[in-house]
């Protein structure tokens, strides 16, 4: 499939992903916007990296096969447990939102010379958040923020998008929450886009994207009413 670069004038529109290779490189634009980003995250794309030459193009992806985790399917690690039963974190939802996702930016990552999280997206994932479309969750100890994750709800399906920890478990109990938020909402399924070895760990898998995309429609057209999420700071 030939790359499409997206006009500013069309920020809903995106070619069928089914169609890209398994990389999933669908196609790149000048910049990204909260109606561009919706309607990606509910067409199964994601913004994964902006080029780093000229012309510095933001590139959406869509890869094959695709990394997700059931709820019900939430697997506890014996430490974890230790943790959740010792109360060893304060979580908070909402509370620290553009922290969350600078600390995600900012924590080397094995392999990563570099965050993919740009300035821009603090921007406009910030404005997703005003809105009440982009969450995070957090993990204090002595009231410092020590771990949380941050992703975005459409319908009922949570697209996770990156997490950190400066102590042990700490991201891991903020996972054990979202699940929980996610059986009590109803929640379809939580979008882990790519695997890893933490992921696979705690019971999450790789599906086809043809699957997955199926799965996604369901999910998105449905309307959250049993759940709401408490109130951002």
């Amino acid at each position: 499939m030939e790359i499409c670069l997206l006009e500013d004038n069309q920020p809903e529109f995106f070619p069928d992903p089914r169609l890209s290779d398994n990389h999933g490189l669908v196609a790149v634009s000048r910049g990204l916007g909260l109606t561009r980003l919706v309607a990606a995250y509910r067409k199964g794309i994601f913004p994964w990296m902006k080029m780093n030459k000229a012309p510095y193009f933001w590139c959406w992806y869509s890869p094959n096969p695709r990394m997700v985790l059931y709820p019900k399917e939430f697997k506890v690690s014996r430490s974890l447990k230790t943790a959740l039963l010792d109360k060893r974190f304060e979580i908070r939802v909402n509370q620290a939102f553009l922290e969350v996702m600078r600390a995600c930016a900012n924590v080397p990552r094995p392999g990563q010379e570099s965050s993919w999280i740009e300035d821009e997206m603090l921007v406009d994932y910030g404005k997703l958040h005003d809105q009440g479309v982009a969450h995070s969750i957090e993990a204090y100890q002595q009231k410092e923020l020590v771990g949380g994750l941050y992703g975005l709800t459409v319908g009922k399906v949570f697209f996770g998008e990156s997490m950190f920890h400066y102590q042990p478990e700490a991201s891991k109990v903020c996972m054990a929450k979202l699940v929980e938020f996610s059986i009590h909402a109803g929640f379809q399924f939580i979008d882990c886009q790519v695997p890893n070895p933490f992921l696979k760990s705690i019971g999450a898998r790789e599906i086809r994207r043809d699957e997955f995309l199926d799965q996604l429609k369901l999910g998105c057209d449905q309307i959250t009413t049993s759940f709401k999420w408490p109130e951002k700071s």
